[in-house]
């Protein structure tokens, strides 16, 4: 895959949910809730700031983060699933 997110965007891979609960209960699709967790796949070209200096990412390639529910553009590669953000709203690195 050759995709380069602009700007300060990130490409994320969602990570998924389980299937079954602790208890062992099987949860169907309908009822899964959306990734909230991903792993970071490529990293933009930066944002500029006022004065034209560019400015670092917090986040790097395989960071696994904490994505909003509903944020971002949903997009398809090669069949799998990704999410293109804003490096803003993400809201953390998970360690």
């Amino acid at each position: 895959m050759n995709i380069q997110p602009l700007g300060d965007r990130v490409l994320v891979e969602p990570l998924k949910e389980e299937e079954t609960t602790k208890g062992g209960i099987i949860i169907p699709d309908s009822a899964k809730e959306k990734p909230q967790q991903g792993k970071v796949i490529a990293v933009g070209t930066g944002k500029l700031d006022d004065n034209g200096k560019k400015i670092p990412f917090n986040v790097k390639k395989n960071d696994r983060v904490l994505m909003p529910k509903y944020g971002g553009t949903e997009v398809k590669i090669d069949g799998k699933e990704y999410q293109i953000l804003r490096e803003e709203d993400i809201l953390g690195v998970i360690a």
